[in-house]
Formats: structure tokens, sequence, C-alpha cells
């Protein structure tokens, strides 16, 4: 199959048909790896699932435990008020 480079905001990307990611078992929103070797692009789907704590780390640069102590906030009950509606409590 033969495709072309196309411009996708400041990135480039290339277009694949569905047909041929479903012979491959990829749906939209898959993550996949991207890796180069010996000249080639190669794209497979990953068997790699991150936890909170990989997000919260990669999201912030920091680790876990850093992170929870600078980002302590005290947790209380809010008083909204009296219901002003049909709602049920």
């Amino acid at each position: 199959m033969t495709t072309t480079i196309v411009k996708w905001g400041n990135s480039r990307g290339i277009r694949l048909p569905k047909p041929f990611l479903e012979s491959l078992n990829l749906k939209e929103n898959d993550a996949v790896d991207v890796l180069t070797e010996n000249g080639k692009i190669i794209i497979q789907k990953s068997n790699q699932r991150k936890t909170l704590k990989q997000r919260v780390e990669e999201f912030y640069g920091k680790d876990f435990e850093t992170v929870l102590k600078e980002n302590l906030y005290e947790f209380k009950e809010v008083d909204w008020g009296k219901p002003v509606g049909e709602e049920i409590w």
C-alpha cells in the first residue's frame, strides 16, 4: 500500500484505510507504539496500560509521592443550601 505524508496541524501524519486497520485488529483510539528499526517505521498495538500513578507522574514530571505532598487539599463537605426545585435528597 502506498500513501502520502500530509500536514496535520504542526505535525505530519498518514491515513490508514479502515480495512487495513481491521486486518490488524486496530481501531480508533487504540494505543500504539511507534518504533524505528533499520530505516523502517513500525506501528504496533501497545500492550502496556498505564496506571493512574504512572499517568500522574508522567503529567507532573515528578514521582507520585511528591505530587501528593504538593497537592494536598482540605476535603470537607460543602453546604449547597436547601433544595429549590424538585430534587430528591
